[in-house]
């Protein structure tokens, strides 16, 4: 049973409002000695707080206090702790980026989302593709590619126009950003084991920048991805509104 709760919020008015209101109902703990997080705030709210499990890997459950919060549950300060008692467990996995940049240095992050390799001028980016250590695409010319783990398959991936992938899903989306030559590429589904390697073309005529979620590194050369197996997450959702449901609704949603 939930007893100790570690709240934490994004900078907005409103979240940082419900913040103050929620410690006074229910107390306020560290986070290295609260049972569950509760993270306050938009989808970037959620992401920043889950990263930080890395480490304790303790739950984490969001309430919107802000524009889409896809990755949140509905705000309600009410029977908060019978609500995180009840609520469903989502386990997800992160994805590592192994990036060198054009002076040789060598950068890790991981990303809960999707890993993200984008031009950083007007200049279009040509990219290498490899797939377990296949050539796939000799020359992809593009603003930019992305992977994406299912959690993230409706945030960036989506608006992409890239597949919707279950929770449950093996899988992980290969997803182009505007992609000019070859015109008719939609991009691919990849095994959860793929490694995908990003070589940049040019990189020093055409800069290319990667991230990781939010975690940026500019003037990549190349770009490793695969998913983390060893870390795992997990989100709390109230019950009928877990993040499988969610993502089934978005495959109905127009």
């Amino acid at each position: 049973m939930t007893t100790c709760i570690a709240f934490t919020a994004s900078k907005r008015p409103e979240a940082q409002e419900a913040l103050k209101r929620l410690t006074q109902k229910y107390g306020q703990y560290d986070e290295d000695k609260a049972d569950v997080i509760v993270a306050l705030g938009g989808d970037g709210a959620m992401l920043d707080t889950m990263r930080r499990r890395f480490e304790d890997h303790k739950p984490v459950y969001g309430m919107n206090r802000g524009t889409v919060g896809f990755l949140m549950n509905e705000y309600d300060e009410d029977d908060l702790i019978a609500r995180i008692d009840r609520a469903e467990r989502a386990t997800v996995m992160p994805l590592r980026m192994d990036v060198t940049d054009v002076h040789d240095q060598t950068h890790q992050r991981l990303a809960i989302n999707e890993v993200s390799i984008l031009r950083q001028t007007a200049q279009t980016a040509k990219l290498r593709i490899i797939v377990d250590g296949k050539e796939r695409m000799a020359e992809l010319s593009c603003d930019g590619v992305m992977v994406a783990t299912p959690a993230g398959s409706t945030a960036y991936n989506l608006s992409a126009h890239g597949p919707i992938l279950p929770i449950g899903a093996n899988l992980l989306a290969l997803t182009p950003v505007s992609a000019f030559r070859p015109r008719r590429w939609r991009g691919a589904l990849l095994r959860h084991d793929a490694q995908v390697d990003i070589d940049v073309i040019a990189p020093r005529r055409r800069p290319v920048a990667a991230a990781a979620d939010n975690q940026e590194v500019r003037d990549v050369t190349r770009v490793s991805i695969r998913a983390d197996r060893s870390q795992h997450l997990t989100m709390l959702f109230d019950p009928g509104h877990a993040l499988d449901e969610r993502i089934l609704r978005e495959q109905f949603a127009f």
